[in-house]
């Protein structure tokens, strides 16, 4: 999965990558598959939404999302 948050772009490598650091392993099997899924999407989109404020029509990436930028800094 970490090798999957490598993207094409640094602010969503550190992004993803914060949380899989921090909050992937303390979710459930249903939100795994939504990060999993969410990882499927192409870098122009994962940065619209992480980025630019776009808010997903999905409700499960609207709740990851939120999730995503919320994570603690290191």
């Amino acid at each position: 999965m970490r090798w999957r948050c490598r993207r094409g772009m640094k602010e969503l490598d550190i992004l993803l990558e914060r949380f899989l650091k921090s909050r992937f392993e303390a979710t459930d099997g249903k939100q795994k598959e939504v990060f999993a899924d969410f990882l499927d999407l192409q870098d122009p989109q994962l940065a619209d939404y992480l980025l630019k404020g776009v808010v997903p029509a999905d409700a499960d990436f609207k709740t990851l999302v939120k999730q995503i930028l919320t994570c603690p800094h290191d």
